[in-house]
């Protein structure tokens, strides 16, 4: 898992905080077939014109998708 680090601000919060990257799909990879929505335990997953999009807001970053995708179109962050 991808992961970035962020400095927090205040004497009650710890220095850095982990916050996963939502996984993505390359666009020129995508070949739109669809393997990866039924993988998607959070339906994060819809076909946006040509190919399939993950929308960061809902992605869990579990990785479910990834090993679905005939053409290793889909990254995590």
């Amino acid at each position: 898992m991808q992961v970035v680090y962020i400095d927090m601000i205040g004497p009650n919060f710890p220095t850095k905080e982990v916050i996963p990257l939502a996984h993505s799909i390359d666009a020129e990879a995508c070949i739109n077939c669809g393997a990866c929505d039924p993988t998607c335990p959070v339906d994060a997953i819809c076909e946006e014109g040509d190919v399939r999009k993950i929308d960061e807001g809902i992605c869990i970053d579990c990785s479910a998708c990834i090993d679905s995708c005939p053409v290793d179109a889909i990254s995590a962050g």
